[in-house]
């Protein structure tokens, strides 16, 4: 299917397998994205959600089942192949922004290009200054990481994660770090840009009511998925 961005077949991840310490995280995964879905996993603590997110972030490799990413396999990919993909067709947002101190905001939204070309280009600094006017912080384009507040650094790293043009945006508990206000802003940025850049989003999630903001739930219980809905709004 042309417009699937991510299936998961039968994907199982065992870790120490065959010691003593041998331990089953994920259970025949099967999950689909569609591109321009936005689309809630939560879970318990523990229920595999960190590792399912590796793996589709291809930081890991399943024990069982395949992962497509655009169509193409990746299981069997050797690590030269997983970090040239890894790099076109994901973006990722952590809880913690990860913000190089030194360099200025900027820079900072830059530094994908930067580490995948060396000095970007004037095509590639009108687009990081574009993205910061989409989140809302061109004016603070020179400042450094450690001047603006953790709401601001948020925002920073989500226009940094979005300055490839990644097809799948993978954000591990985005708004974990934030103030309830802040988080919701946070968290209305993602729809916009998820309506407006039509990327696929992938989010985990804690908060009860980021998850019902999302059009897509998918729950994840001691390693399988439990349930998969759509919202009420969005089925109809």
């Amino acid at each position: 299917m042309s417009d699937e961005v991510l299936c998961l077949q039968g994907i199982g991840k065992t870790f120490n397998q065959g010691t003593p310490l041998e331990s089953t995280v994920l259970r025949d995964i099967d999950l689909r994205l569609g591109r321009g879905e936005l689309t809630a996993l939560i879970g318990p603590s523990g229920s595999g959600k960190s590792t399912l997110l590796n793996l589709i972030g291809l930081l890991d490799v399943p024990s069982a089942g395949e992962l497509y990413l655009q169509g193409r396999p990746t299981r069997d990919s050797d690590d030269t192949t997983r970090t040239h993909l890894r790099n076109q067709a994901l973006g990722f947002v952590f809880q913690f922004h990860h913000l190089i101190s030194a360099f200025s905001v900027l820079e900072n939204v830059l530094m994908p290009l930067i580490i995948r070309s060396g000095r970007p280009s004037a095509d590639a600094v009108e687009l990081a200054r574009s993205l910061l006017r989409e989140v809302g912080l061109e004016d603070l384009a020179d400042k450094k990481p450690t001047e603006i507040s953790g709401g601001q650094q948020q925002r920073v790293a989500i226009a940094r994660a979005l300055i490839t043009r990644p097809p799948l945006l993978l954000a591990d508990e985005p708004t974990g770090n934030l103030d309830s206000k802040t988080a919701a802003s946070v968290f209305e940025l993602f729809r916009r840009i998820n309506e407006q850049f039509g990327c696929s989003i992938l989010v985990v999630t804690h908060d009860p009511r980021l998850a019902a903001s999302c059009p897509r739930t998918v729950q994840l219980v001691d390693g399988r998925i439990v349930s998969d809905e759509l919202s009420k709004s969005s089925s109809g």
